[in-house]
């Protein structure tokens, strides 16, 4: 049987039930035709960091930007020595390292830590132009520094200061990518990779990237139902076209995955198209997923109101941290719909999602997995961090971040002045 856009958002938000921020008659209603952007905005309102674990100010002493080759890491220290360190997205940092050390982090030096909140809406204002991951990666670096050592201090992981623990082991789906294949190649593929864990869920690309031809032409609409005959009924799947089609072609292909029962179409049209999303949205019954390249909160806003995306993938380094990201998942909670964020980043993105996710009260029902990173030496004493045979994750539990990164290894970074 099919899943509906109606059903979805209805087992998304019966989930939920008991939160403060799902009203009682959310599971009954259409509730996107009854929100308002007042509603919305007393959720942005909220605070998300627990200020009530500290009683005393945690002045920042020292923010650092690191580098060894293209690792790049944060480190922040306190007026009374507690340190935390984060690990960027190197994929973008090293070419984002002026804007960092010119633009953001003299605003958190000398600054009380506990007012994280009002410290990154000041990064914002005094960047604001620069609106984008050229603004949001460096400030979103300097937060998950700071998360690590608030939770140092209180002796918490990060989860639990930006809302209550709800999920310790985090369910993964595989990321597959194969665009430029045949459709055969791309399935024995992805057959290889999930075999390699018991993942339920899967999902490939289709399409072509931001509107570029597909190669091979018409590879998507025979590998949907490939992927479906060869993995059967019980394996949750999505697809992803990356902006790649045009409103009508989204609109003919997602009827193909609505006819193979796959779980969301993610990102059909240009991710900067919201009224086209919305028009897709409308005409499908398959769930429609995005928000990984989305850079404005009022955008988000306008996308939950306006019911254009059911599921939210906002990325934590992306969209400047966890305080923002839990934003944007409150707000998408309030309205019945599931948050899966978009893991980026070559570094710990991983370890940042799962400890997102771990608080989240709308948690889809898997999360974006991509691979462990296995080059940074690092040890985790409250996880192995690896798949059991459930096709899940444990979330560290020790403060912070909850890993130790190898001292040496941090010792043979240099600052970045410029």
């Amino acid at each position: 049987m099919k899943t509906t856009r109606r059903d979805f958002v209805k087992k998304a938000a019966m989930g939920a039930a008991g939160s403060s921020l799902i009203i009682n008659s959310s599971a009954r209603r259409d509730i996107q035709s009854e929100i308002s952007y007042q509603q919305l905005d007393n959720i942005l309102s909220q605070p998300v960091l627990k200020t009530e674990l500290f009683t005393e100010p945690v002045i920042i002493d020292d923010v650092t930007l690191l580098r060894y080759g293209d690792s790049m890491l944060c480190r922040v220290v306190s007026r009374d020595g507690a340190v935390g360190i984060s690990v960027s997205n190197d994929l973008y940092m090293t070419e984002l390292s002026p804007i960092f050390v010119k633009r953001v982090q003299p605003i958190f030096i000398g600054k009380d830590a506990v007012q994280l909140e009002s410290l990154l809406l000041e990064a914002y204002f005094n960047s604001y132009k620069l609106q984008g991951l050229a603004l949001w990666i460096p400030i979103a670096t300097i937060e998950l520094a700071v998360l690590d050592m608030l939770g140092q201090i209180a002796g918490r992981p990060m989860g639990e200061l930006i809302g209550e623990i709800r999920h310790s082991r985090i369910p993964l789906y595989l990321a597959n990518n194969n665009r430029g294949r045949s459709a055969e190649e791309s399935l024995s593929r992805i057959i290889e990779n999930v075999s390699k864990h018991p993942f339920k869920a899967l999902k490939f690309k289709v399409a072509g990237r931001m509107h570029l031809p597909e190669e091979p032409e018409r590879r998507s609409e025979k590998l949907i139902p490939l992927v479906r005959k060869a993995f059967g009924d019980e394996m949750i799947i999505y697809a992803d076209a990356n902006s790649g089609y045009s409103i009508d072609e989204a609109i003919r292909i997602g009827r193909i995955l609505e006819d193979h029962n796959f779980g969301y179409f993610e990102e059909p049209v240009r991710f900067d198209n919201y009224e086209g999303t919305k028009r897709v949205a409308e005409a499908l019954q398959i769930p429609i997923a995005g928000g990984e390249q989305e850079p404005s909160m009022n955008n988000f806003r306008w996308l939950i109101k306006s019911n254009a995306l059911q599921v939210l993938q906002p990325d934590q380094f992306y969209f400047g941290g966890m305080i923002q990201t839990m934003k944007v998942a409150r707000m998408a909670h309030f309205a019945g719909m599931q948050c899966t964020p978009h893991m980026s980043g070559r570094g710990l993105g991983y370890l940042y999602m799962m400890h997102f996710v771990s608080a989240l009260p709308n948690a889809a029902p898997f999360h974006e997995f991509k691979g462990l990173n296995e080059d940074l030496p690092m040890e985790c004493p409250t996880s192995d961090l690896a798949i059991d045979k459930s096709g899940t994750i444990k979330v560290p539990t020790g403060p912070g971040l909850g890993v130790v990164i190898d001292p040496d290894f941090i010792a043979k970074h240099k600052v970045v002045t410029v």
